[in-house]
């Protein structure tokens, strides 16, 4: 089965493979979603990179406590959706592959490691179309389809 693919791989263009892990959560109702707005004023999916010698799940509870202050229960993994993208801000041509994970219950611990993000609740459909990268709309696409 092929991964989901967004952007445009483009011909003769060098990307830098930047492997990222990102959480669908969900309010306990399972009307709204969490989304993390970055300096740039884009809004994604609470996650990111994955460091060297993590694997999945650690780097998504790292992530989780740095970006939103919570400790999380890991749910489903709803798959690999691969994303090419030109960052202006790092001057970079992109290869991102996102490995997407539902959070099924989350405890805030704290306030969030990395204060320069903005956290907003949107209800779903709203939650989808803020969301810059495709790759993320697929996953609240996937857990949809598991919660309707």
């Amino acid at each position: 089965m092929n991964n989901p693919t967004f952007g445009t791989k483009k011909e003769g263009v060098d990307y830098t493979a930047r492997y990222g892990v990102y959480a669908v959560i969900p309010n306990e109702t399972k009307d709204q979603i969490i989304l993390v707005q970055a300096p740039n004023s884009a809004w994604f999916l609470p996650g990111g990179e994955i460091e060297a010698g993590e694997d999945h799940l650690k780097a998504l509870s790292r992530e989780l406590i740095e970006e939103l202050g919570f400790t999380a229960e890991i749910g489903k993994y709803y798959g690999q959706a691969d994303e090419y993208f030109y960052s202006s801000h790092r001057d970079t041509y992109f290869y991102n592959p996102a490995y997407i994970y539902e959070v099924t219950h989350f405890t805030s611990v704290g306030a969030p490691l990395e204060d320069f993000n903005h956290l907003a609740w949107f209800p779903i459909e709203e939650a989808k179309a803020n969301l810059k990268r495709g790759s993320h709309k697929w996953g609240i696409e996937a857990w949809q389809k598991n919660h309707q």
